[in-house]
């Protein structure tokens, strides 16, 4: 597509902002050769690419950064190594990792964060996949509050802050074992919560199965579950209810501030 010629034509008005919107929403990829790059997902969805490091050569990785840092965009990458958290940072100095949550980031965009999430763990063993949600859910733009180690084998500790869930739009629910904090979650609240099970437990926990389908079949209302440790989906789901809930789906921070001003 020739970017040039669509504005062009918006400028001398042959053709209307929808449909120049609706042709850059097909704008073509980058292709590296080893990586297709999607450099206006977000116009389409309202979300930046994300990369998922674990797996990827280094090499690789580094170059797929400094490609899409090139065209003005934020990056996020969840699992990263230390290695290769060094080496992206090595070509671009900005790069910021965390070591809990695996999270590897390049932020040139200040972003304002509206509305507020809860995210929750049974216990602190879970606070890795718990990280994972909380930084991506603030890296797209969500007001974060973190209640850790709340879980149903002491649950004086979660009943002792239900002030936290109050306006809140949504909740995470992180647990490990039998993953029974969900439901119990989804019991006191009036707003949807997602349910992330984690490995974390002994044998018969079959590395997450059992907080899986204890969260599958919770008689609580109002759960939804993603997959074992999947922080980052648990992450994007809570970040578009929360858009919704301040308004619009597709709107950006800056706009949803302004409305909220007037």
């Amino acid at each position: 597509m020739d970017v040039t010629k669509l504005l062009t034509q918006i400028k001398n008005n042959e053709i209307s902002i929808e449909q120049a919107e609706a042709e850059l929403k097909n704008l073509p990829y980058e292709d590296l050769g080893f990586a297709k790059l999607d450099h206006h997902r977000k116009v389409r969805q309202g979300f930046e690419e994300v990369v998922y490091c674990q797996g990827k050569a280094t090499p690789h990785l580094v170059k797929i950064y400094q490609t899409l840092t090139a065209e003005g965009i934020d990056v996020l990458g969840t699992r990263a190594s230390r290695e290769q958290y060094e080496a992206v940072k090595e070509a671009i100095p900005e790069a910021v990792w965390d070591e809990v949550s695996r999270v590897l980031k390049v932020e040139k965009r200040d972003r304002k964060r509206i509305g507020r999430i809860v995210v929750c763990t049974g216990g602190t063993a879970d606070v890795p996949v718990a990280e994972e949600a909380a930084q991506v859910a603030e890296f797209f733009g969500t007001k974060v509050t973190r209640l850790y180690d709340v879980g149903v084998a002491g649950i004086h500790r979660l009943l002792s802050n239900m002030k936290a869930f109050q306006g809140a739009s949504c909740v995470i629910a992180v647990a490990g074992m039998e993953g029974a904090l969900a439901g119990v979650v989804a019991g006191l609240v009036d707003v949807p919560v997602i349910a992330v099970p984690t490995s974390v437990g002994y044998g018969a926990n079959f590395g997450g199965l059992s907080a899986l389908l204890t969260m599958l079949n919770s008689c609580a209302n109002g759960i939804t579950t993603v997959n074992i440790d999947n922080g980052y989906g648990a992450a994007y789901v809570a970040t578009q209810i929360n858009r919704l809930a301040c308004g619009g789906r597709h709107l950006s921070e800056e706009v949803v501030e302004e409305e909220k001003d007037e």
